[in-house]
């Protein structure tokens, strides 16, 4: 499946600061698969800490989610590897909230290779993640509550 998401980069430069959030991991031995590169499961799990690392600087974590009333839930995940990262890599990872409406937004994020000047490096992997807002008691769709849209820029 190939990724429904615009040229990122430019994206990322367009966006409100609201909007987007960056971080980097180095590469450890846990991170590492049979091959002696960073397995895929890896990737998933540095996308999720991402956006919840930005969730959280926008005052938006689960206790707040939950309090009010509707929390995000993973519908799809679809990430494209582009290349390898190995033992001691340094990781950039920028995700931003591209879409939402109703009961579902979009977050896509990229994974290069970070530089020592703070350039670009090469693209690892993209990814984009269709999340569903549900009510944290029922499991039932839910609209986005507007504070979040604020917090979020929209």
């Amino acid at each position: 499946m190939k990724l429904a998401i615009p040229d990122a980069d430019v994206l990322w430069t367009a966006l409100a600061p609201e909007r987007k959030h960056e971080m980097e991991v180095t590469v450890g031995p846990g991170d590492l698969d049979d091959l002696n590169h960073v397995n895929n499961t890896v990737y998933l799990a540095w996308c999720e800490g991402v956006a919840r690392a930005h969730a959280l600087r926008l005052g938006m974590g689960t206790d707040a989610l939950i309090a009010l009333g509707a929390v995000p839930v993973a519908r799809q995940h679809v990430i494209n590897y582009h290349r390898p990262a190995v033992l001691g890599d340094r990781i950039r990872i920028r995700t931003a909230i591209t879409v939402s409406a109703g009961v579902r937004s979009i977050r896509a994020y990229t994974l290069d290779r970070a530089t020592q000047d703070g350039s670009d490096g090469e693209r690892l992997a993209e990814c984009q993640t269709e999340w569903v807002w549900v009510d944290p008691g029922n499991g039932r769709p839910k609209r986005t509550p507007r504070e979040v849209l604020e917090a979020f820029g929209f």
